[in-house]
Formats: structure tokens, C-alpha cells, sequence
């Protein structure tokens, strides 16, 4: 049962104000997401009866986007809710369940637990969709297969959808291998690479412009666009997107760690610092290591309470991170080899991470990671001449 007083979303908070962008921003500009131009589109939803897929992400500088929308006189019917839920607490992988918004009673219909796709019951009585939620431009990342299922069910039920769009923290370069369709999942939904450079409305409209959704159906997308940025800024997220993604740093770090999350290594679940180290209990004895531990955002995690030796990146700042534009594949190569050059150093979950089977066989096969970043480059190629049919701001130089 999901019981929140908005307010308490605000622990999540990094600062109580958004930074101003920097790198391609002129400093005296500061990027506002697209759900502070209220004046663009709340006419949209005078009278209407509207449903808003959000979580804690979904604010207007201190105010949550509901409440915003309440004391505009919206009427507000129902709330869908993703992966890690409304108030971004729960961990990766554990099913949200229904409840109610506060105090207020408008229902809360989870998309991360018996169903991850609104049910053509759920939109009766809905006249729109707003869909406002921060991404982080990482292809495995579910809020954009959330998305991908909102946009398929409000195409079906002939339902307009109103995306209010928000900063891509990655959208500054573009990386990795495409999603291959054998390996499509929740995890990888669309032919896209890891690191795709689009904001959620650009993608949005890519998703409906190359018939990506069942049957090559279109959604009635309408994206009110962010204000003063462009695919140079630099932005940094006001709240942290999920539990365990809880610094800038861990955001940059994660298209290139992520992929740990298919393999027997740890990544600092249980740590206060996940995403920003990796390890094992048998990894070569290092004079760092890490011992994970319950918490909140993970109940069990890998290796609990057991010692984990391994390597440390905590010294990158999020300044020096920034300039990395592209995944850094050396620390997985390297762990695998510190580890044994051992098949099962690999799970079942690692091709659906990579969205190909070729990144593990090159890696069994002893290629570096300079050769695996070259057979990429032809796909990506062809990606970054798709990507620019759908931008709605200034690409990176």
C-alpha cells in the first residue's frame, strides 16, 4: 500500500534548486524539464480527466507534479507508477504494489508488478496520459520500456499522450552495441545502443516514428520540449532517479558497470556507494574492499556480509566522468581476466544486458576491449544518421 505526504520525496533531493547547466549553456541559463512550462501545456488538461505516469522524479522545483496539477484545478484520476516505485524507495527488481496518492485517494496502478502495461480497464474514463518521469539515457534503464508500453496501451485505446520531457544527464555522446531482437526484453526494447543520446521525448518520438510499438501502431505523442538545453549541457539530476543510482558519479559510471550486473561480480549493492566499485569475495586481494550489507534498496544483496576485494573508482569526480564519452569495457576485460578467464564468470543476464551474444564470445575469446569497441562502430554509425531525424535541441559537437 503506497501511502506518501509528498513532502517526503524531498530527502532524495541533491540540491533544493536545479544547477544550471554548464558545457554548450550560457551560465546565466538554467535548463527547466519541460513540466515547469505549465503554461504550455496545462490548457491541454483544463476539464479533462487525466492519468499521469510519474514517480519521484516527477517535480516542479520542491512541488510533485500531482499536486502541481491538483492546485491547477486538474483532475487528477489515477496514477501509473514504474520500477522502484512512486517514492523511488523500493530496489531494483522488486514488484511495486497498487495503492493511493497520499492522502488524496486517486488511485495508484503499479506498472512494475503484475502487469508492466496500463490494461485497457485502466484508461476508462481517462480523456489524456501524462507521462513525466527522469531518465538516464541508458538503454537498460526500464523507465523508457515503461514508456514504450504506456505509449502501445494509449495508442490501442486511442488515448493522446502528453509527455512533459526532461534532461538526458548522458545525452552528450552516443556508445555501445545496438539491442539486437533475439535479446529483447525489459531490459532492452528497442534496436538502440547503450548509450543512445536522446532525451525521453526524443525517443518517444523515434519509438513511434519508426513503427517500433505492436503491430508499427502510433501513439498520439505530444512532447512539450525542456527550455535552454541543449546536447552539450551537462546536466545534474535534482533527485536521485533510483536508490541505487545516488550520485552523478554512479549515473556516468553506470553504461559501463551495468553490465557487472551480469556476472558474478558485486557492484556495491549494500554499500553506500553502489555503482561506483566492483568486486568479489575471490577477486586477487587489493588493499580496497567492501562488505555489502541490508539496506533499504537492497534486502539481500550479493555476497551479504562476506568480503569483497576489488576496485574502487570513487576517486573519479563527477567533473572528470563527465568528459568520458564513451564505455569504458577495460574494467569488465580486466575483471574477467583477474578472475580466471572462467565461462561462468558470465550469467544468463549479461546477453540481455549487452543486447547481443557477440560482446561475451569476443570476451571469451580474449579480445580487448579496443576490438569489441570496433565492431560497433558500423551500427553506430548508421544510429547517429537515425538519432538525428528526432532531435528536438542542438546535438553535441
Amino acid at each position: 500500500m503506497i501511502c506518501w505526504k509528498p513532502k517526503t520525496a524531498h530527502v532524495l533531493l541533491f540540491l533544493s534548486v536545479f544547477y544550471a547547466a554548464c558545457a554548450g549553456t550560457p551560465p546565466e541559463l538554467t535548463v527547466k524539464p519541460g513540466a515547469t512550462q505549465t503554461s504550455e501545456y496545462l490548457p491541454l488538461l483544463n476539464g479533462k480527466s487525466v492519468a499521469l505516469v510519474a514517480n519521484h522524479t516527477s517535480i516542479i522545483g520542491n512541488t510533485h507534479l500531482a499536486d502541481s496539477l491538483i492546485r491547477s484545478g486538474i483532475f487528477v484520476k489515477k496514477i501509473f507508477s514504474p520500477e522502484h516505485g512512486l517514492i523511488g524507495h523500493a530496489g531494483a527488481g522488486d514488484l511495486i504494489q497498487d495503492g493511493t496518492y497520499g492522502t488524496t485517494g486517486i488511485p495508484v496502478i503499479s506498472l512494475y508488478g503484475e502487469k508492466k502495461k496500463p490494461a485497457p480497464g485502466d484508461l476508462n474514463n481517462i480523456d489524456i496520459v501524462v507521462f513525466d518521469m527522469q531518465d538516464v539515457g541508458v538503454r537498460f534503464y526500464t523507465y523508457i520500456s515503461t514508456l514504450h508500453y504506456v505509449m502501445e496501451a494509449c495508442a490501442e485505446n486511442n488515448k493522446p499522450l502528453l509527455l512533459l520531457d526532461r534532461p538526458n544527464p548522458l545525452g552528450h555522446f552516443v556508445d555501445g552495441p545496438l539491442l539486437e531482437p533475439a535479446f529483447q526484453s525489459f531490459v532492452g526494447m528497442h534496436p538502440i545502443p547503450v548509450v543512445y543520446g536522446m532525451t525521453i521525448g526524443e525517443l518517444a518520438a523515434m519509438i513511434n516514428g519508426e513503427g517500433w510499438l505492436a503491430g508499427g501502431i502510433k501513439c498520439k505523442l505530444k512532447v512539450i520540449p525542456c527550455l535552454n538545453y541543449n546536447h552539450d549541457s551537462l546536466y545534474r539530476l535534482p533527485v536521485n532517479p533510483s536508490p541505487n543510482l545516488n550520485s552523478m558519479e554512479a549515473i556516468y559510471l553506470y553504461p559501463s558497470l551495468c553490465f557487472f550486473e551480469g556476472t558474478i561480480m558485486s557492484l556495491g549493492r549494500g554499500t553506500d556507494f553502489p555503482f561506483r566499485v566492483f568486486g568479489h569475495p575471490d577477486y586477487p586481494d587489493t588493499a580496497f574492499f567492501f562488505v555489502p550489507k541490508p539496506n533499504i534498496a537492497n534486502k539481500a544483496p550479493l555476497f551479504v556480509n562476506q568480503t569483497c576485494f576489488g576496485t574502487d573508482l570513487r576517486k573519479l569526480t563527477a567533473g572528470q566522468l563527465a568528459q568520458m564519452k564513451e564505455i569504458n569495457l577495460e574494467w569488465l576485460v580486466d575483471a574477467y581476466q583477474a578472475m580466471g578467464s572462467n565461462k561462468s564468470f558470465f550469467t544468463t543476464y549479461f546477453n540481455n544486458l549487452a543486447g547481443t551474444a557477440q560482446m561475451k564470445k569476443q570476451i571469451l575469446a580474449g579480445k580487448t576491449a579496443a576490438e569489441i569497441r570496433q565492431t560497433w562502430q558500423a551500427d553506430l554509425e548508421r544510429f547517429r544518421v537515425l538519432r538525428k531525424k528526432y532531435l528536438l535541441y542542438n546535438d553535441f559537437r
